[in-house]
């Protein structure tokens, strides 16, 4: 019998071919990351608010004026006056009557809380220090990076694959706010905003991680979208230690408002 001269590949050729290819998608994804993360200060304000007249109509459906909604932006409007680079930029906020366990910044310099994320809150300097984490998203400019990788992604996909199917932008840029989830470093870096800004505001920080300890203490695991955030102990430990350095001291905590108990 003649030897066949093309044997089938080996399982070991076969797992090099796939190591190779996942390493070169690897490689792929890490250097968009790191064009979009240099580009990503670039897009002016004017583009950024033609992508949230995109958006924003898509959350501002599902929230309704109330007078819940009208205090959470009296207590936005509150910590806007203690940003370290004042603008002409006037966020906004979104209450939503939903049980989701939540809250994110979109581009259209705006906030989305849930009515869930409300329920796990006992005071009014857990939810400024919140309120300031998401002021930080926007400050570091995450609340773009998501977008913009997601879109560069598709577009690569498609050059690559010839995926007709990545020709509606605004659904890919929705698809990825609703499920945006920020590097640990980003989650860090706007935690430490929010405790300057619950700072500025109380003139002390109390309050600054009893939200995290409650997360780690009712199930951490059983919310969704901290599942790609740093462990509630990683941020109280953090954050336990910028107060320290910082010499920042311990107050009174504020009730929260009665409108947002109910």
């Amino acid at each position: 019998m003649t030897k066949n001269p093309n044997p089938p590949p080996s399982w070991m050729e076969y797992g090099i071919v796939i190591a190779v290819i996942v390493g070169f998608v690897a490689l792929i994804f890490w250097g968009i990351g790191l064009l979009v993360d240099n580009l990503v200060w670039l897009i002016p304000p004017a583009m950024e608010q033609q992508l949230g007249n995109i958006i924003v109509p898509e959350f501002a459906k599902q929230a309704k004026p109330s007078p819940a909604q009208t205090k959470l932006n009296q207590l936005l409007d509150q910590l806007e006056t203690h940003l370290p680079n004042k603008s002409d930029r006037d966020y906004q906020l979104l209450y939503i009557p939903a049980p989701t366990i939540n809250a994110l910044a979109i581009p259209g310099d705006t906030i989305v809380v849930y009515q869930g994320l409300l329920r796990k809150i006992e005071s009014e300097n857990e939810l400024m220090m919140i309120l300031g984490h998401e002021l930080g998203h926007f400050a570091n400019r995450d609340h773009l990076r998501g977008i913009t990788r997601s879109l560069a992604l598709q577009v690569l996909l498609a050059v690559v694959f010839g995926d007709s199917g990545v020709g509606s932008w605004a659904g890919g840029a929705l698809e990825a706010v609703a499920n945006a989830t920020y590097s640990q470093g980003q989650e860090l870096q706007a935690d430490e905003f929010g405790l300057y800004l619950l700072a500025k505001h109380y003139h002390h920080v109390a309050g600054a991680v009893d939200f995290f300890h409650r997360i780690k203490d009712q199930g951490y695991a059983t919310i969704p979208f901290l599942a790609s955030h740093p462990h509630p102990q990683a941020r109280i430990d953090r954050l336990e230690h910028l107060i320290k350095s910082q010499g920042y001291s311990i107050g009174h905590k504020t009730p929260l408002p009665s409108i947002l108990r109910s």
